[in-house]
């Protein structure tokens, strides 16, 4: 028997049993759909967390509080991080000391930022969020752009000035839309704060949508809003290095220079410098095992349609024991037997694994246009490596589990099959 002849007579057999082959093909559908829907949504996540990060720049490092033992940062948005009790805070003076180009000549530019949350009203609206104040590096160190307006600059400073920089989504609560608000004035814990400019959407960044966040300036918050245990004490200090070449280097002079100043033994630091990569391998490492942890969870919806198909084809053995009996005795050789189950088999896991790609781009599909519609930068990603896992798992499965139906056929004797009732 050729291989044509028995896909030939394995369709035939499909063919006459409609019902109970659509069914057994069901199985492997909505496994291998399950599977690449999964990674669809895993490798999106991926793309949109590393995507996120990357957007803030390739050069920029993040200085914390408290040490790597003693406790990490919590990143961009969290305000510092956790830190022992002798641990020094981070000051105005430590980042006056980093930006010194001869101390720190990988260093570009250096933003001292001082966190704290806060609620704003505008006609009786209300919002809270976190509220940072900036110096007019900070623009640049984190690459912001604006939609409209300007950002926070040097006279803002030295006045101490009443002005704020919002986020799409925060002008989106206070106002109900973040075009044409430059020049509105919005209370910050009750005091009027003009705003001058509005920033462009970035979406989720790292830890939290930082287009939900206000900006005033540094000295502003210092001395009206944040009150810190000492003036000149910082949350967390934003560096950019020259280059993205050069950010182990800059890691590096910042930590020669923290030390010194905070005079820490060696291997005993009071600060953590984070830097992007960091971050991404990080996360990277995060979404890879949920990642294969959901495709592992849809996996298990294949080896159930595998076992599915197993079924069916000893059922199908059971039922053409006569014409088993009958094929042997005209000639057929034991091979010719196993060849057409186990090509039904493989028809069956073959037809289902088509069928349940398309389903699965389907609802990744779906889920992408959900998520555009509910405001979050995702978009699922079908790659080719999930389409060959899926398919040549299905391929197996129906190889794997339709060697004992073929097997159990082939080795009738062909008298006991004729007689068989």
């Amino acid at each position: 028997m050729t291989i044509g002849q028995a896909i030939l007579e394995a369709l035939e057999s499909l063919n006459g049993n409609k019902m109970r082959s659509g069914l057994t093909v069901l199985g492997i559908v909505i496994g291998v759909a399950a599977v690449i829907a999964m990674l669809a949504v895993g490798n999106g996540a991926q793309a949109a967390i590393t995507g996120s990060i990357s957007s803030i720049g390739t050069n920029l490092l993040f200085v914390f509080r408290g040490g790597s033992e003693g406790g990490s940062g919590m990143g961009p948005g969290g305000g510092g991080g956790r830190s022992g009790n002798n641990d020094r805070p981070l000051t105005l003076s430590d980042a006056a000391a980093i930006a010194d180009p001869f101390a720190a000549p990988s260093v570009q530019a250096v933003a001292p930022v001082i966190q704290g949350n806060a609620t704003l009203t505008f006609s009786g609206e209300k919002y809270s969020t976190t509220i940072s104040g900036v110096t007019a590096n900070y623009g640049e160190v984190r690459n912001l752009d604006l939609a409209e307006g300007e950002f926070i600059n040097e006279e803002n400073l030295l006045g101490q000035m009443s002005v704020v920089v919002l986020g799409p989504g925060a002008a989106d609560q206070i106002f109900g839309r973040h075009d044409g608000v430059v020049g509105e004035t919005v209370r910050i814990e009750g005091q009027p704060f003009r705003v001058i400019g509005i920033l462009v959407a970035k979406g989720g960044g790292s830890f939290g949508s930082e287009d939900n966040n206000a900006y005033i300036p540094f000295s502003t918050a210092q001395a009206r809003l944040i009150k810190k245990s000492s003036r000149d004490q910082v949350d967390v200090i934003y560096v950019e290095a020259t280059s993205a070449e050069s950010v182990p280097t800059a890691s590096e002079e910042i930590g020669n220079i923290l030390r010194q100043r905070h005079r820490t033994p060696i291997g005993a630091d009071d600060f953590t410098v984070f830097t992007q990569q960091d971050f991404l391998t990080t996360f990277s490492t995060i979404t890879g095992v949920l990642t294969i942890f959901l495709g592992g969870i849809a996996g298990i919806s294949l080896l159930v349609g595998g076992i599915g198909i197993m079924n069916i084809m000893l059922v199908s053995v059971t039922e053409r024991t006569r014409e088993i009996g009958l094929r042997k005795a005209l000639g057929a050789r034991k091979k010719d037997i196993l060849l057409q189950f186990l090509t039904e088999s493989s028809l069956l896991s073959l037809i289902g694994g088509i069928i349940g790609i398309m389903f699965g781009w389907l609802i990744a599909f779906i889920v992408g246009k959900v998520a555009t519609a509910t405001g979050n930068n995702f978009t699922p990603i079908v790659g080719t490596n999930a389409i060959i896992l899926s398919t040549s798992f299905s391929a197996i499965i129906g190889l794997f589990f339709g060697i004992y139906p073929a097997s159990r056929a082939a080795n009738l004797e062909p008298v006991e099959a004729l007689r068989y009732e």
